[in-house]
């Protein structure tokens, strides 16, 4: 069982930045790689970002490609999605979930997600 709490959401302006954290409960989190997703009103829950278990191997959505990282430190069981230059198409509800492998995340499998944390963005 891996418990997800995610943490580091706000309001910022277009332009700006924002670090988002969820930290994980657990002793697999190292065995899972994980994942970001964001849900904005009205909208379907859309990938973001997933890293592999070991933070060897790292994909992104191309709306996020070049403006968001994702890192994670499995000594401290946390996986955490740097956003820059933050547009307001990106204001959502973002999730981390823990996931098989970067395929699964992807396809939206994923065997725990916490509760969310919301990013707004101001034009």
């Amino acid at each position: 069982q891996v418990q997800l709490v995610e943490s580091g959401g706000g309001l910022v302006q277009a332009g700006g930045s924002l670090r988002l954290s969820c930290a994980a409960s657990g002793r697999t989190f190292s065995s899972y790689a994980m994942g970001w997703f964001r849900q904005a009103p009205g909208k379907e829950r859309d990938f973001v970002a997933a890293i592999s278990w070991s933070g060897g191997s790292t994909y992104y959505a191309d709306s996020v490609k070049g403006r968001f990282t994702i890192s994670r430190d499995n000594a401290k069981n946390t996986v955490y999605l740097q956003m820059n230059s933050l547009k307001p198409e990106d204001t959502a509800v973002y999730y981390c979930a823990a996931g098989a492998s970067i395929r699964d995340l992807i396809a939206t499998m994923y065997d725990y997600w916490g509760q969310g944390t919301q990013v707004t963005v101001s034009s």
